[in-house]
């Protein structure tokens, strides 16, 4: 059985036996148990995190179930989103006075939604920046908080990390036990692995960045050079680390010829996969059986360290809806959302792993070689977001990148655009 099946039927395990609802931050109890026998009402669920498949219904359906056992007269209506629909849906809701109680979103979303009040201060339940740190990780903190006061609860890490060939590096002369540590490493070894044709045509390329989105490359070097993208909801890029980062980007197409400009597989899958790159961004978790296990066994999972590791990373965090009439349940529902095998299984269906501590054995972290190194990196997080406009913003960070990478401006003209943008 592939590790993605074998993950899968965690998920199926999960379903056939309730959840044991534990309190995931060690904050205030959701009501006293007399108020949550009580209570009634219908608590309007939305998030992208379950998939419209009878696992996805499944370990939604224990969730509910953990949920009940606290809160036996409320309903639970869901609305499993996507990422495509999610902000439509969170701003027709609220344009229309019918909320949501409980939000997943995805990291970079908290300040767009929190600046304009759609979400409850956690600290009225005994949340704040110690208790997330505690249980799950100091580096999600800049995720879930928006002016010093945390509004969302880490779920899943769906991280992007660096990863090389063994056999290239080995019959390049280079160790793959030494990776590459700081951004000009990592370009002289890229030179040394690149392979090309007798026209000059890149057939290998020293280090992809295209098997992701080329915005997470940007962020993650910014990240290695020692800053976060947003810092405080100020710009943290419009500086010369963020200048460096994007130059080497723009060396890489240009001028030293490591990769080709929206250079990608035949078949669609990450270079990395299929022997095309030496050295690249590839995804937090690989199903050994999929790709090969001679694949698999070729990958070695680095971060790049001039400053700082950076490991970029995505994922799911949950709120509560400002306009909520259940509030406690609606804390107890992101509690039920939050246990270790909740996260789990919610994890094993989005690439990801669980944010919350201790789940270094699950399954869906043992896995496979990426998932294990990215829990095990998870105080190495750097993500997108940090600006109240995130959301406006983000397909203009894509354009202004290009501009710079197509040399159709400079990185400095390109950034300074980007942070006159930000708000």
């Amino acid at each position: 059985m592939g590790t993605r099946k074998k993950a899968m039927a965690a998920v199926a395990a999960i379903s056939a036996t309730a959840l044991t609802l534990a309190g995931c931050s060690g904050g205030a109890d959701a009501g006293s148990e007399e108020e949550a026998t009580e209570a009634t009402g219908t608590l309007r669920v939305l998030t992208p995190g379950y998939p419209a498949s009878n696992e996805g219904t499944a370990a939604f359906d224990a969730v509910v179930e953990a949920f009940q056992e606290e809160y036996p007269n409320v309903e639970v209506e869901p609305d499993f989103a996507t990422f495509g629909n999610l902000n439509e849906k969170i701003s027709t809701s609220l344009a229309s006075g019918q909320p949501y109680d409980v939000l997943v979103t995805g990291i970079g979303w908290v300040p767009p939604f929190a600046s304009q009040g759609a979400f409850l201060d956690l600290a009225e339940f005994g949340v704040d920046d110690q208790v997330v740190s505690d249980a799950t990780t100091p580096a999600a903190l800049p995720a879930v908080t928006y002016e010093d006061s945390v509004y969302a609860w880490p779920l899943i890490m769906g991280a992007k990390p660096a990863a090389l060939s063994r056999s290239a590096f080995e019959e390049a002369g280079l160790d793959p036990n030494s990776p590459p540590e700081t951004l000009d490493e990592l370009m002289s070894m890229a030179e040394e692995l690149t392979e090309y044709d007798d026209n000059g045509t890149v057939t290998r390329a020293g280090f992809d960045f295209w098997g992701v989105a080329y915005r997470h490359v940007f962020t993650t070097l910014l990240g290695a050079l020692g800053h976060d993208l947003y810092e405080s909801g100020e710009p943290g890029f419009a500086n010369p680390e963020g200048e460096e980062a994007l130059d080497w980007m723009v060396d890489a197409i240009n001028d030293s010829h490591v990769t080709e400009y929206g250079l990608e597989s035949a078949s669609g899958a990450p270079l990395m996969y299929t022997g095309e790159a030496a050295m690249g961004l590839v995804g937090g978790y690989i199903d050994c059986e999929e790709v090969g296990q001679e694949v698999c066994d070729d990958l070695v999972f680095f971060n790049i360290t001039d400053e700082s590791p950076a490991l970029f990373t995505g994922g799911q965090v949950a709120s509560i809806g400002a306009g909520t009439d259940l509030p406690d349940a609606s804390w107890a529902f992101i509690e039920a959302m939050s246990t270790p095998e909740a996260e789990a299984a919610m994890a094993a269906m989005n690439f990801a792993v669980p944010a919350v501590a201790g789940s270094a054995e699950s399954d869906v972290v043992t896995s496979n070689p990426a998932s294990t190194f990215v829990y095990e990196n998870l105080d190495n997080v750097v993500f997108e977001g940090g600006a109240a406009n995130w959301l406006d913003l983000r397909d203009t960070f894509i354009t202004e990148l290009e501009r710079a990478l197509l040399e159709q401006a400079s990185s400095t003209e390109a950034l300074e655009d980007l942070a006159a943008r930000s708000e």
